[in-house]
């Protein structure tokens, strides 16, 4: 079974449901009715009621199927009102700017997850990620006991022309800028329970740098290090190496030859980037030169699910997309 078929199945054996802010794209639409056709999740589309209806009545979807919430008249929107203003009030936040904030589509979708009402959002594909991690960050917020919410691309080689084929996780291609040490451990470890909790197989995590073990001597690749040691230390029984060039985490042979005691032995499955410059080129290159599909950017770190599209996405990418949050769910 394919990485993605086998997280579609998962999905369909426990599903969640799941809140679209952005419910009158045609796109979001789609992807929502094949996600309730095929029994991956119970969805609710935000925005407008006749928009929506009319976009689902053009998919031969039946409307009272799907829960459609409309934040200028839902009868949710008070209550919601009241809660945000209760969570951001040390932020400053009045009784004007809480009502004003939970209008937003995005923000109405995030309080929907947070007061217990809806498992996951995904959103995206028209806003910017900026404001899809916003509304996510400020309403859900992170998970206990985690210092950093970061994101991550599921990329899946699945093509007759990939020598090695699966799923991999590529972190941080979409939101921390510039991790320092501390913040490149806490991504490691937490893309491994991305990828283990996704793939359904153990994660071998490398830290990627422009030397291998030592080949090269600069501050960037020390970082590297660094981490690596201190995602060790905090997860002894993790399968870790690095500082590692790709091609020495990712070709065995090559691992052999540059690195022959590593124990990843060229077959990591969860790539850790040590900068988004190199992260969110690398993901693209694989995506459009190597012909991955690349699926993200998927949060990691939030106490309940949160996830972004690309605003060129498609259909195809709002299912899949809602598939992987009901997994994350779950």
């Amino acid at each position: 079974m394919k990485p993605l078929d086998r997280i579609i199945d998962a999905a369909r054996k426990a599903p969640r449901h799941i809140v679209l802010p952005e419910g009158e794209d045609p796109r979001i639409v789609a992807g929502a009715v094949q996600a309730r056709r095929e029994g991956v999740a119970e969805i609710t589309l935000v925005g407008n009621r006749e928009v929506i209806a009319q976009r689902l009545a053009a998919l031969d979807a039946i409307p009272q199927e799907f829960r459609i919430e409309d934040p200028a008249c839902s009868p949710l929107t008070d209550d919601f009102a009241t809660a945000y203003l209760e969570h951001r009030r040390s932020k400053g936040v009045d009784e004007t700017a809480a009502r004003a904030a939970v209008l937003s589509p995005l923000t109405f979708a995030a309080m929907m997850v947070r007061e217990g009402m809806a498992d996951g959002t995904v959103g995206g594909a028209v806003a910017t990620t900026a404001d899809t991690v916003r509304a996510a960050l400020q309403v859900i917020g992170r998970a206990p006991g985690v210092g950093l919410v970061s994101s991550f691309f599921l990329m899946m080689l699945c093509e007759p022309h990939h020598a090695r084929k699966g799923a991999f996780v590529f972190a941080d291609c979409g939101l921390v800028v510039d991790p320092d040490a501390a913040g490149l451990a806490d991504i490691a470890r937490m893309s491994a329970k991305s990828f283990e909790r996704l793939a359904g197989e153990r994660a071998k995590v490398a830290m990627l740098s422009f030397s291998t073990g030592g080949s090269a001597a600069h501050e960037r690749v020390s970082k590297v290090v660094e981490a690596t040691g201190m995602a060790r230390r905090a997860e002894p029984d993790l399968i870790i190496d690095g500082e590692l060039q790709f091609d020495s985490a990712f070709v065995e042979a090559v691992c052999l030859t540059k690195a022959p005691h590593s124990a990843l032995r060229g077959e990591a499955n969860v790539f850790v980037f040590p900068n988004l410059d190199a992260a969110n080129i690398g993901y693209k290159i694989a995506q459009r030169i190597g012909g991955a599909t690349a699926i993200g950017p998927i949060l990691q770190g939030l106490s309940r699910p949160a996830n972004d599209l690309s605003r060129g996405c498609s259909a195809a990418d709002v299912f899949h997309m809602i598939a992987v949050t009901v997994v994350q769910a779950a």
